[in-house]
Parts: C-alpha cells; structure tokens; sequence
C-alpha cells in the first residue's frame, strides 16, 4: 500500500515521463536549427496523423496550442496543447482530434477558434487586414461545414464584388454572427438599421437583387 507521499511521488514521476515523451515527439518533428517545428515539419506530422495538412483539425490543434506564427509550433505551445490533450504519443494524439474538434464546436469555444482563425492568418507585422482570395479559404474551412449555404452564398458574393480587396477582423466576426442570427435564405430578420458591417449590407442588397 502506497501512502499519500508514495503517490504523491508515483504520480509526479508519471508527469515526468509524460513531459518527456511530448519533449521527445517535439524532437521528430522539430527543425534542428530553428528549435521549432517549422512547415515541413507540420507536414510530416500530418502525414503521421493521417490528416491533410490544410484540415480544419490542424487549425484546431493550433488553437488548442495557441501557436503565434502559422506554419510553426514552438516547444512551449507544444508542451501546452499535448498536455491539455493528454497526448504523449501519435496514436493517442489522433484519437484526441475528434474531441478536440468536439471542444472548438462548443458555442463561446468556438467564438474564440473563428477569431484566432484570423489573427493565425495575419503572417506579416502590423498586418490587420487579409485578401479575399484568403478569406474565401478561411471561410469555407472554418464555417463551410456548419453554414454551407451561407458560405457558399458569401464566397460567391466576395468573388464578384469590386469594393473590398481585403476583410478586416470586424467584418470577419461580422459574417459568423450574420451566420448565427439570419434567417437564410430568405433574410427576414436581417435590419441594415442594426449595427452590421457595410459589406454585410451589401451582400443582403447582392442576394435580395439575385433572388430577384
């Protein structure tokens, strides 16, 4: 029988080489030179998890880790998103994704995802805005499999349009509550007079004058 100092000690022990196999998993992926794991390492990580690099999964693992600069994972967000997943292995790091995406699924969870969506995709210093082509991307990734109709109408409408080269973060959060609270596709309860961002006004004009 292990008293309560006996376990104290088994348990820390057991955290030990817990942080030592996600430090060691860090280390297959990481780039020698850089200390981090850079794009090609994510590719390989992927590779490893059976997941397509460009997955919404991987975006998620990003969040849980709260990576800074896309494209690379540092040894600290790491640490942080594998412990929280209690994943020190491959195997038990791909069982993890389903719950994972479960987590980010949850309403204010995932509030906070479509916003870090944004800001992951901001690579340059000082950058605020991001390119329609970008976005469209960004868009069916992260909303396309809860709203497709909306996307897919709101990806059309951002292709066409000749007034907005670049989404800025308030419009950005604009289409997810324009997602959230419209009634699609007939647009009832969609008021210009409540605070929407202009080009939501416009897209609503863009469909009524289609619909027409």
């Amino acid at each position: 029988m292990l008293d309560a100092k006996g376990q104290e000690i088994t348990s820390s022990k057991a955290i030990i080489k817990e942080l030592e196999r996600i430090d060691h998993l860090f280390n297959l992926y990481a780039n020698r030179s850089s200390g981090m794991i850079d794009p090609e390492g994510i590719e390989a990580l992927c590779s490893d998890l059976e997941v397509d690099h460009t997955d919404v999964r991987i975006l998620m693992l990003a969040w849980k880790m709260k990576a800074e600069k896309q494209g690379y994972f540092t040894l600290d967000e790491w640490r942080r998103g594998l412990k929280a997943l209690r994943a020190d292995t491959i195997s038990k790091l791909k069982k993890a994704l389903p719950e994972l995406e479960k987590e980010v699924r949850r309403p204010p969870n995932f509030v906070d995802f479509y916003s870090y969506a944004f800001r992951y995709c901001l690579t340059e210093e000082k950058q605020k805005s991001i390119d329609i082509e970008s976005i469209c991307q960004l868009l069916d990734l992260v909303l396309g499999s809860q709203f497709h109709p909306q996307v897919d109408m709101l990806i059309d409408y951002l292709k066409t349009q000749k007034d907005y080269k670049v989404i800025n973060m308030d419009q950005w959060m604009g289409f997810l509550r324009f997602c959230n609270e419209i009634s699609f596709p007939d647009l009832s309860n969609y008021d210009p007079d409540l605070a929407w961002p202009l080009i939501l006004d416009n897209f609503v004009e863009w469909m009524i004058a289609k619909q027409s």
